[in-house]
């Protein structure tokens, strides 16, 4: 269990802040909104999910009616990672940037 719902790392190339829910625990997460921050300061955010949390999610839609019943899941920064953990989701921010950048990839936050 976290006490603390945000959580930061600085990396080299980045920084990431973590929105930890209250039961969210940082070694296995597999539901967690995130924010990258460039040095340029650009910021960009992105939903890291497993395979596992989206049908979670979308069984529990199927109950609740949303999304057509759970019909469809639509997610505009959606990342997937094969399992959980803030070291599965940093690696896959190190492997975005490694790979050309965020654009294309997540969405990039306004300053508004």
């Amino acid at each position: 269990m976290v006490s603390d719902s945000l959580y930061r790392v600085e990396a080299e190339q980045f920084s990431a802040l973590f929105m930890l829910g209250a039961r969210d625990d940082k070694e296995t997460v597999e539901n967690l909104d995130a924010e990258l921050e460039l040095p340029d300061g650009t910021r960009w955010s992105a939903t890291f999910m497993t395979l596992r949390a989206i049908e979670q999610v979308m069984n529990r839609w199927q109950e609740t009616g949303e999304c057509a019943s759970g019909a469809y899941f639509q997610c505009s920064d959606l990342v997937i990672i094969p399992e959980g953990g803030l070291a599965a989701i940093l690696d896959s921010f190190k492997g975005i940037i490694d790979s050309g950048g965020p654009e294309g990839v997540l969405q990039l936050l306004s300053d508004n």
